[in-house]
């Protein structure tokens, strides 16, 4: 049984959304690379050791810059899925919810990557993004 699919011109957006988390994850992991340098972690060690990152403050960094990262590759998955199919029959809207999500993801990033994990609730606008398409 063929499938007829029509997608509206401005699923260009949806794309434009889904290729900005490429380009967010490699930002991230250069954060991620000049925080390890700082720390003077080597590969292919994940993350500071406890008594490591306790002793060092860029250790430490070092530990929330990759955390912040790995959580983004978590969400990732399923944040593309639903911003393929939401764009589908919303395109605008979910390209603006991607969008707003990247931006998060920033915000986040650059709050947990003080060392005050704390920070990261910056990027909570997020969150609205992520929400936003599973609808």
């Amino acid at each position: 049984m063929p499938l007829d699919l029509t997608v509206d011109e401005r699923y260009a957006w949806v794309i434009l959304a889904g290729v900005s988390t490429g380009g967010l994850t490699l930002w991230q992991v250069f954060n991620v690379s000049r925080h390890r340098a700082g720390a003077k972690i080597v590969y292919p060690q994940l993350y500071a050791e406890k008594a490591e990152a306790a002793a060092s403050v860029e250790a430490h960094r070092f530990n929330c810059a990759q955390r912040a990262h790995q959580n983004t590759l978590e969400n990732l998955p399923q944040t593309l899925f639903c911003l393929t199919f939401a764009g589908l029959k919303y395109p605008i809207a979910a390209a603006s919810l991607g969008g707003l999500w990247v931006a998060g993801r920033v915000l986040y990033t650059l709050g947990y990557s003080t060392g005050d994990p704390k920070k990261r609730l910056r990027g909570e606008v997020g969150i609205i993004g992520q929400l936003g398409k599973y609808s």
